[in-house]
Protein backbone atom coordinates (compact mmCIF):
# COMPACT_ATOMS: atom_id res chain seq x y z
CA UNK A 1 0.00 0.00 0.00
CA UNK A 2 1.34 3.58 -0.67
CA UNK A 3 2.63 5.66 2.01
CA UNK A 4 2.12 9.32 2.46
CA UNK A 5 5.17 10.95 4.52
CA UNK A 6 5.74 14.21 2.19
CA UNK A 7 2.71 15.90 0.74
CA UNK A 8 3.38 19.50 -1.40
CA UNK A 9 0.62 22.11 -1.38
CA UNK A 10 0.96 24.63 -3.91
CA UNK A 11 -0.58 28.07 -3.18
CA UNK A 12 -0.90 31.48 -5.30
CA UNK A 13 -1.49 33.36 -1.81
CA UNK A 14 -5.38 34.08 -3.12
CA UNK A 15 -8.78 33.48 -1.67
CA UNK A 16 -8.85 29.81 -3.46
CA UNK A 17 -5.49 28.93 -1.67
CA UNK A 18 -6.68 29.26 1.51
CA UNK A 19 -9.83 27.54 0.97
CA UNK A 20 -8.08 24.80 -0.17
CA UNK A 21 -5.79 25.35 2.81
CA UNK A 22 -8.34 22.74 4.92
CA UNK A 23 -7.54 19.87 2.56
CA UNK A 24 -3.94 20.37 3.39
CA UNK A 25 -4.27 20.42 6.46
CA UNK A 26 -6.37 17.34 6.94
CA UNK A 27 -4.36 15.12 4.46
CA UNK A 28 -0.80 16.13 6.73
CA UNK A 29 -2.79 15.39 9.86
CA UNK A 30 -4.12 12.16 9.08
CA UNK A 31 -1.50 10.73 7.45
CA UNK A 32 1.37 12.36 10.14
CA UNK A 33 2.92 13.47 7.09
CA UNK A 34 5.47 16.50 6.59
CA UNK A 35 3.35 19.21 4.55
CA UNK A 36 5.71 21.86 2.30
CA UNK A 37 3.50 24.51 0.96
CA UNK A 38 5.15 26.05 -1.94
CA UNK A 39 5.15 29.80 -3.81
CA UNK A 40 6.58 30.15 -7.30
CA UNK A 41 7.22 33.90 -8.17
CA UNK A 42 7.42 33.68 -12.19
CA UNK A 43 10.53 33.96 -13.87
CA UNK A 44 10.54 37.70 -15.47
CA UNK A 45 13.30 37.48 -17.12
CA UNK A 46 11.37 35.87 -20.20
CA UNK A 47 10.38 39.52 -20.66
CA UNK A 48 13.30 40.80 -21.14
CA UNK A 49 13.42 41.25 -24.93
CA UNK A 50 10.11 43.16 -24.52
CA UNK A 51 13.06 46.75 -24.48
CA UNK A 52 12.39 46.52 -20.59
CA UNK A 53 15.59 47.05 -18.82
CA UNK A 54 17.47 43.80 -17.42
CA UNK A 55 18.46 45.48 -13.89
CA UNK A 56 14.58 46.76 -13.66
CA UNK A 57 13.29 43.06 -13.90
CA UNK A 58 15.96 41.36 -12.04
CA UNK A 59 15.06 44.10 -8.93
CA UNK A 60 11.28 43.61 -9.23
CA UNK A 61 11.78 40.04 -9.12
CA UNK A 62 13.87 40.31 -6.18
CA UNK A 63 11.29 42.20 -4.50
CA UNK A 64 8.51 39.73 -5.71
CA UNK A 65 10.61 37.27 -3.76
CA UNK A 66 10.89 39.17 -0.95
CA UNK A 67 7.25 40.06 -0.49
CA UNK A 68 6.23 36.45 -1.07
CA UNK A 69 8.71 35.03 1.88
CA UNK A 70 6.75 38.08 4.15
CA UNK A 71 3.39 36.74 2.44
CA UNK A 72 3.93 32.87 3.42
CA UNK A 73 5.03 33.56 6.87
CA UNK A 74 1.97 35.21 7.38
CA UNK A 75 0.17 32.38 5.33
CA UNK A 76 1.50 29.30 7.62
CA UNK A 77 0.47 31.69 10.67
CA UNK A 78 -3.43 31.79 9.67
CA UNK A 79 -3.54 27.88 8.31
CA UNK A 80 -0.77 25.80 9.68
CA UNK A 81 0.21 27.45 13.04
CA UNK A 82 -0.20 24.01 15.30
CA UNK A 83 1.03 21.73 12.71
CA UNK A 84 4.27 20.15 13.61
CA UNK A 85 6.07 19.39 10.42
CA UNK A 86 5.27 22.73 7.95
CA UNK A 87 7.93 23.57 5.60
CA UNK A 88 7.57 26.97 3.15
CA UNK A 89 9.58 26.44 -0.61
CA UNK A 90 9.35 29.65 -2.50
CA UNK A 91 11.12 29.17 -6.38
CA UNK A 92 11.28 31.19 -8.96
CA UNK A 93 10.66 29.76 -12.33
CA UNK A 94 7.43 28.51 -14.53
CA UNK A 95 4.98 27.65 -12.09
CA UNK A 96 4.15 24.18 -13.26
CA UNK A 97 7.21 22.97 -14.10
CA UNK A 98 8.66 24.04 -10.28
CA UNK A 99 5.89 22.33 -8.58
CA UNK A 100 6.62 19.36 -10.34
CA UNK A 101 10.58 19.90 -10.21
CA UNK A 102 10.21 20.22 -6.09
CA UNK A 103 8.11 16.96 -6.12
CA UNK A 104 10.62 15.10 -7.49
CA UNK A 105 13.17 16.73 -4.97
CA UNK A 106 11.67 16.74 -1.87
CA UNK A 107 10.11 13.11 -2.54
CA UNK A 108 6.56 13.97 -2.24
CA UNK A 109 3.75 11.22 -2.60
CA UNK A 110 0.96 13.65 -2.61
CA UNK A 111 0.64 17.12 -4.26
CA UNK A 112 -2.88 19.16 -2.86
CA UNK A 113 -3.93 21.95 -4.94
CA UNK A 114 -6.70 23.93 -6.21
CA UNK A 115 -8.39 23.83 -9.41
CA UNK A 116 -9.09 27.75 -10.19
CA UNK A 117 -6.51 30.52 -10.42
CA UNK A 118 -6.02 32.11 -13.33
CA UNK A 119 -9.34 32.72 -15.34
CA UNK A 120 -10.48 34.22 -18.68
CA UNK A 121 -8.36 35.55 -21.64
CA UNK A 122 -5.30 34.36 -18.95
CA UNK A 123 -6.14 31.09 -18.56
CA UNK A 124 -6.50 30.53 -22.32
CA UNK A 125 -3.25 32.11 -23.41
CA UNK A 126 -1.11 30.68 -20.40
CA UNK A 127 -2.99 27.18 -19.52
CA UNK A 128 -4.03 25.54 -16.76
CA UNK A 129 -0.78 25.12 -13.77
CA UNK A 130 -3.41 22.50 -12.02
CA UNK A 131 -3.48 20.83 -15.21
CA UNK A 132 -0.06 21.23 -16.39
CA UNK A 133 0.82 19.52 -13.08
CA UNK A 134 -1.82 17.22 -12.92
CA UNK A 135 0.08 16.05 -16.53
CA UNK A 136 3.44 16.26 -16.04
CA UNK A 137 3.81 15.38 -11.76
CA UNK A 138 5.42 12.14 -11.05
CA UNK A 139 2.94 11.35 -7.61
CA UNK A 140 -0.84 11.59 -7.06
CA UNK A 141 -2.19 15.39 -7.24
CA UNK A 142 -5.43 16.04 -5.31
CA UNK A 143 -6.84 18.99 -6.88
CA UNK A 144 -10.05 20.65 -5.29
CA UNK A 145 -12.34 23.61 -6.13
CA UNK A 146 -12.24 25.85 -3.90
CA UNK A 147 -15.20 27.28 -4.56
CA UNK A 148 -17.45 24.69 -5.06
CA UNK A 149 -20.62 24.49 -3.17
CA UNK A 150 -21.20 21.92 0.10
Amino acid sequence: MAEIKNILFPVDFTEASGKVAPYARLFAEKFGAKLYVAFVVEDLMRYAGFYVPHAALEKLEKELFEGAQKRMESFLEENFSNLPEVEPLIMTGEVAEKICEAAREKAIDLIIMGTHGRKGLEKALFGSVAEKVVKTAPCPVLTVNPFQKR
